[in-house]
């Protein structure tokens, strides 16, 4: 019934680390949260649905804890449902995670032939004399990935996770979206071991297209949770690059590089975790001090809430990928992983992989350019709004948290080998070939060496001793110099520097907006003040850009719209045209047990001809009839 291998162990170590800090910081929370009671719950069931999902062994135990955890969490969503953004977020997150659901049971229905108490082991055996393998492959990537947020499957997550409090949406990003890679290892690796090329070229194409998208829609953002929400879209994305070049590793029989890549995969992993729960938990406090999640109307934060300042910026520095943070040494794994590729001569890969190569390297660059819009936007120059004027630091509780947050943060950076080592046992227990030796030689931890030909090396400890080396060695020149501070007003071209001058969030982000306008086909709407009947001076005019999601219009209020029309044809059939509408019943039934038979016996041409002429004889019969 439940299992405590090296992988569910692993994992069961990640949601320690998410959880206990989010604990402190929930506590100082929660004289702010009305129905407390309804929240600790659902706070706790959560908490529990995710230990259950990551140690059940067997189908049925882990889908009842999949579906607690997705329960839990729609209800948390909704602990302040007081307006309709917030109702109607906890609506399409319902609808998501229940669209995800239905695959992961038609997956263990066809692996398990409706005995839902076998073990994985005796999964596995049914799937190997399963006729379609990539049917089977679909099932676990539409039902794990729409959990995890990769596109084209996001687009619940920026409605959800910003309108849940601020302690959850730090759990959902940071923990919950890791149930699904969880589940992917798991099943990939214990249910369906003889992966295909294509398979792992598809889950390489949705990781680039996830972290390129989801960087792009944070850039547009003002609301700063929904900016973290996009984020979560683009660092998932960055653990699929890397778990499908270890697919496709895998299946050139390239073991030393598939374990690298997994290695990368698990890391971002545990990198992810720590630096968006972190951001999150920075990103509440600044809401619970301002009242306001929209990033222009902070400003100058750094001089009233230092610990909350500071929280931020480590963690914006670590999803920046910047040296020498965990976030940095992930990213390069990934990063060399891809690059271990050029000796391949796989015309899908030739293709793939160096786009995978592109939309990470302008991942990266774009993550640096909206962290700093939106640190400096919120905690730099002057404040923006009266309520930001007036916060200062929020309780020692909420500020326990984060502090043990970033401290989770840094021991990722510092204490890489050991962590590594531990994704490396995790490979070795599923199978796949050790690395720890290659990455550290000669017995040394200081050196993360890549296993790529002709790869290179970095040191997170060098580096991040050089750099505190570097700046104590500066403020000791700074301080032994006597260098004199001379405090000036701001050169503004002859102007007063004042907060409605500053530097704006919608300003910063103008020029990429701009570029990327046939993806984000803005809406623009220019408000100016009228007076007297007359349009007044652009300086009292108002801009605003509302984007609108490219895939939430293209494809789902598409396939919204494509619903409603089949149901208002069957609502008149059922209602108008009573005998056509069961000889259509008749005929679904038809195709049910045909393709059961196809599914699950020999497939033959012969019978397939047949059985399509018969389908067709009986619709022109029984449906369309004579023409009048």
């Amino acid at each position: 019934m439940f299992i405590f291998d090296t992988l569910s162990l692993l994992f069961i170590f990640l949601l320690v680390l998410g959880v206990v800090p989010n604990l402190l910081y929930t506590f100082g929370y929660l004289p702010h949260i009305k129905r407390k009671s309804f929240f600790l719950v659902h706070y706790f069931t959560f908490i529990i649905s995710m230990f259950g999902v990551v140690t059940a062994g067997n189908a049925l135990v882990f889908l009842f804890f999949w579906e607690l955890m997705s329960l839990s969490s729609w209800q948390l969503i909704l602990t302040q449902a007081d307006d309709t953004k917030t109702i109607k977020a906890a609506r399409f997150y319902f609808f998501m995670t229940h669209l995800g659901f239905v695959f992961l049971l038609l997956f263990f229905l066809i692996v398990t032939n409706g005995n839902f108490e076998l073990n994985f082991a005796q999964m596995k055996d049914i799937a190997d004399t399963f006729k379609y393998p990539t049917l089977l492959f679909f099932f676990l990537v539409i039902g794990f990935l729409s959990k995890a947020g990769a596109v084209p499957m996001h687009v619940w997550l920026p409605y959800a996770h910003p309108q849940a409090p601020s302690p959850v949406s730090a759990l959902m990003s940071g923990v919950m979206l890791k149930m699904a890679i969880y589940g992917m290892f798991r099943f990939m690796f214990d249910v369906l071991p003889q992966w295909q090329l294509e398979w792992g070229v598809l889950i390489l194409i949705m990781g680039a297209l996830s972290s390129l998208v989801g960087v792009l829609y944070a850039l547009s953002e003002h609301d700063i949770k929904a900016l973290l929400a996009n984020h979560s879209i683009e660092n998932i994305g960055i653990i699929l690059i890397g778990f499908g070049m270890g697919m496709i590793f895998s299946a050139l029989s390239l073991d030393t590089l598939s374990s690298f890549a997994f290695i990368a995969a698990l890391f971002h992993t545990f990198n992810h975790m720590s630096f968006k729960s972190l951001l999150f938990m920075s990103a509440g406090s600044v809401l619970h001090q301002t009242h306001t999640k929209n990033i222009e109307k902070y400003g100058g934060l750094i001089k009233t809430m230092p610990i909350t300042a500071f929280s931020f910026l480590l963690a914006s520095i670590s999803i920046s990928g910047l040296p020498p943070t965990n976030g940095f040494l992930s990213e390069w794994m990934t990063f060399q992983s891809l690059l271990g590729s050029s000796h391949i001569h796989d015309i899908s890969l030739k293709l793939s992989i160096p786009f995978s190569i592109f939309a990470l390297a302008l991942t990266a660059g774009l993550a640096i350019a909206c962290f700093v819009k939106a640190y400096g936007i919120t905690f730099l120059g002057l404040h923006r709004s009266e309520n930001a004027k007036h916060a200062h630091e929020v309780n020692k509780l909420m500020q326990q948290g984060m502090i043990l947050m970033s401290i989770i943060v840094l021991s990722l950076m510092l204490f890489a080998p050991f962590f590594i080592y531990l994704f490396d046992q995790t490979l070795l227990s599923l199978t796949h070939h050790t690395i720890y030796h290659e990455l550290f030689p000669n017995g040394g931890i200081v050196t993360l060496h890549s296993v790529v030909e002709n790869g290179g090396l970095v040191s997170p400890l060098i580096l991040f001793f050089a750099l505190v080396l570097i700046t104590a060695f500066l403020y000791f020149v700074y301080k032994a110099l006597g260098i004199k501070e001379r405090v000036h007003r701001t050169w503004a071209c002859g102007y007063h520097t004042g907060a409605k001058t500053q530097y704006s969030a919608t300003g910063f982000a103008g020029p990429i907006r701009r570029f990327f306008v046939w993806l984000y086909a803005p809406e623009e709407n220019f408000e100016k003040e009228v007076i007297a009947g007359h349009k007044s001076k652009f300086k009292n005019a108002t801009y605003e850009v509302h984007i609108k999601p490219l895939f939430e219009k293209s494809l789902y209020q598409s396939v919204v719209k494509l619903v409603n029309l089949v149901s208002y044809y069957m609502y008149r059939l059922a209602h108008f045209e009573k005998t056509r509408y069961a000889a259509m019943i008749f005929n679904l039934m038809l195709i049910v047990l045909f393709s059961y038979r196809i599914f699950a016996h020999q497939f033959s041409w012969a019978t397939l001809a047949l059985e399509s002429i018969v389908m067709f004889i009986s619709v022109k019969i029984l449906i369309i009839g004579e023409k009048r």
